[in-house]
């Protein structure tokens, strides 16, 4: 089954997206930024929520690894 149809595999793609794009922003910064506009935007932008809101997405990452075990 597709990310795109069953729920729980859609926000796990989504906090990896997430996760990736603030590591990846973390270690070149000159990847990400130049790309605020358009399309490639989007990962900016998931960076930017990682950087902001890392808290809440680690908490998130933990409940969605508590799920995938049970």
């Amino acid at each position: 089954m597709s990310a795109l149809f069953n729920f729980q595999s859609l926000l796990l793609v989504i906090l990896l997206v997430i996760c990736t794009c603030a590591y990846i922003r973390a270690q070149f910064p000159y990847l990400l930024d130049r790309n605020k506009q358009g399309f490639l935007g989007l990962f900016w932008k998931a960076a930017r929520i990682g950087e902001r809101l890392s808290p809440y997405v680690a908490l998130a990452c933990v409940i969605m690894a508590v799920s995938l075990v049970w």
